[in-house]
């Protein structure tokens, strides 16, 4: 089986098509809001699944400030069963760690929960938001994201729930999305390593988005966006344009010690 990959730059690749030889394994996007992983990995999560992977979506928050017109419980319930489809229409579980929207915190408990579900979950490959993204729910889920990395296979590192068996898990290997818009808070464009060619899954990637039937209404309000599916097409769009491919996901991998050094995302792909 053939994976076909583009060399655009001696550190950058683009993954354009693929037959995976490698064994199945587990997928973590762990993200703010329960529709953050549709939009920024939505597309190479169902590649990953189509591979044979265990793909598992996680929300920092039930996005409970994510309404105009709901209360913040009523919204958060309605969110999380949007959150549940829309991981389903991937082929994927959805938890969500029940933090507060635009109060999420690197804090003992929060470090805790995340760190509990890589313990449960044990995932080879993680994704989460870059380190610089447009607001501070995103920045600090990065943050956290990656010290749950780093402190789930630490046997001493109490969670209150399970202890860490020496060596599992091991520290997975951690990818940086894109961040809103494929840029910075200057403006400046995001830096990748790999992009990822989705233009045989935006459709399912769309299906899913979807699944988030509320947050039309709260962008089209909150932030001038008339159909955030749209959006997602045009962003994934713009990084096709940069990948040379109609459209693409675009990540950085976090090799700095100890975390594993080697693309596990190409290699499972092929």
């Amino acid at each position: 089986m053939l994976i076909t990959v583009k060399k655009t730059h001696p550190e950058v690749s683009v993954i354009v098509s693929f037959h995976s030889m490698a064994s199945p394994t587990r997928v973590l996007s762990l993200m703010a809001h329960p529709d953050d992983a549709e939009i920024f990995c939505g597309g190479t999560l169902a590649l990953l699944r189509q591979t044979g992977c265990e793909i598992h979506i996680a929300s920092m928050t039930p996005g409970d400030c994510g309404s105009m017109t709901h209360s913040a419980s009523e919204i958060a319930a309605i969110r999380r069963r949007e959150g549940a489809r829309g991981a389903a229409k991937l082929g994927g579980a959805y938890h969500c760690l029940d933090r507060r929207d635009l109060l999420i915190c690197y804090d003992e408990p929060t470090v805790q929960a995340a760190v509990e579900l890589i313990r449960q979950i044990d995932p080879q490959i993680v994704f989460s938001h870059p380190p610089h993204d447009y607001m501070p729910d995103h920045e600090v889920t990065s943050l956290v994201a990656r010290t749950a990395c780093f402190a789930a296979p630490a046997v001493n590192f109490d969670t209150g729930e399970r202890p860490a068996a020496p060596g599992t898990p091991a520290i997975p290997h951690l990818y940086y999305s894109s961040p809103a818009g494929g840029a910075d808070i200057f403006g400046q464009p995001a830096e990748f390593s790999t992009f990822v060619d989705v233009g045989a899954f935006m459709e399912l990637k769309a299906e899913a988005l979807c699944c988030h039937e509320s947050q039309r209404e709260w962008l089209r309000t909150q932030h001038g966006m008339d159909h955030y599916v749209d959006e997602m097409r045009r962003w994934a769009s713009d990084l096709g344009k940069r990948a040379g491919v109609d459209f693409a996901e675009g990540f950085r991998q976090h090799i700095g010690h100890p975390y594993p050094a080697n693309d596990l995302l190409r290699e499972t792909l092929g």
